[in-house]
């Protein structure tokens, strides 16, 4: 006999949403202490400097990618934006654990698109997708773009990643980053507002079809040793995990999910209505793991990559705020390389 299934105390659902949250009010700290860092660098270096965030770094994931390869052929952590490798390894490794997970749990545009798609939901009764023939060509294009920068970085060799990594540009990026979406050109905001505009006809737009770092966390969440999967003797055909997966994925026409699009956010798993009959499970060991379980891994993955990097010296960038004062006149001329 099939068994209802009865919800956990602290759902999985529950304690992602509480995770997205942290992250949010983390990266709004971040926003306005980098808003306070560069009006201390504005003023020409009045008073004493205020804090300069690392984990602003985490959203450089090419210089990151380029720390990376730097650290894998010299043993070196590059000490200018060292946070930024920990950081991008801490997601690949939680994509590692549960595919694509940075972004159901992590990603505040992936939060955001959330938050999109539920007044979708609300407003149009349904989600609206592009037809298969356009929605497979269109979400090669962030596989191009990774692609294209993948490439770039693994073909240089040591001279050329310190050529970058050591030029003033690089010493500058987090608060070029800060600048640009602070004083954002008029067709910058026009192409935000486009993005926006699609992602709210089409949930999720931009993290489906463009986004490249979406694309390198889903290529590494294939190898997950830890997939959904459905027990097709008690599965009663009713196809509420399709209808409520994000990524659209057929989850209720599959034995196991294996797709580069699945972000782990569980949603096809609570809410089937029938007893392990959606499941994760480790293909190595073929046991069940519980969801619950699994995201607090996640949140504990991410937490050690953190502490290692503190533990080890490699968090807070070598520049101290005197340098950082004397690059910053030079920030919008800067080249991609040349020492500083």
């Amino acid at each position: 006999p099939r068994m209802i299934k009865k919800n956990d105390a602290l759902s999985v659902q529950m304690l992602r949403s509480i995770v997205q949250i942290i992250f949010l009010i983390l990266i709004l700290t971040i926003g306005i202490q980098f808003m306070q860092y560069t009006a201390w660098l504005d003023s020409g270096g009045t008073g004493e400097a205020p804090y300069r965030p690392p984990g602003a770094s985490g959203f450089l994931p090419i210089a990151s990618l380029m720390s990376l390869s730097m650290f894998l052929q010299t043993g070196a952590v590059h000490p200018v934006h060292p946070a930024g490798l920990f950081l991008f390894i801490a997601f690949v490794l939680m994509s590692w654990f549960a595919g694509k997970s940075f972004c159901s749990w992590v990603c505040p545009f992936g939060f955001l698109s959330e938050s999109i798609e539920s007044v979708h939901r609300k407003l149009f009764k349904r989600v609206i997708s592009l037809p298969r023939w356009l929605d497979y060509p269109l979400r090669s294009l962030k596989y191009l773009l990774l692609g294209f920068f993948f490439v770039a970085v693994i073909s240089m060799g040591v001279l050329e990643l310190q050529s970058y990594l050591n030029s003033p540009y690089h010493a500058v990026a987090d608060i070029k980053m800060y600048r640009f979406f602070a004083h954002i050109t008029s067709f910058a905001l026009y192409v935000t507002l486009g993005l926006f505009f699609l992602s709210f006809l089409i949930p999720y737009f931009w993290c489906r079809y463009l986004c490249p770092y979406g694309a390198l966390l889903g290529f590494i969440g294939l190898f997950s040793p830890n997939k959904i999967r459905r027990n097709e003797d008690s599965c009663i055909d009713c196809s509420k995990c399709a209808k409520i997966c994000p990524a659209r994925i057929l989850v209720d026409q599959v034995k196991t999910v294996r797709s580069d699009e699945c972000t782990s956010c569980f949603q096809c798993v609570d809410i089937c209505p029938v007893k392990d009959t959606l499941q994760v499970v480790n293909i190595a060991t073929k046991r069940p793991i519980r969801t619950r379980a699994l995201g607090i891994t996640l949140v504990v993955t991410f937490l050690l990559c953190v502490g290692i990097a503190h533990m080890t010296g490699n968090w807070h960038s070598s520049l101290s705020p005197e340098q950082t004062l004397d690059l910053y006149p030079g920030i919008d001329i800067y080249l991609h390389t040349g020492a500083y």
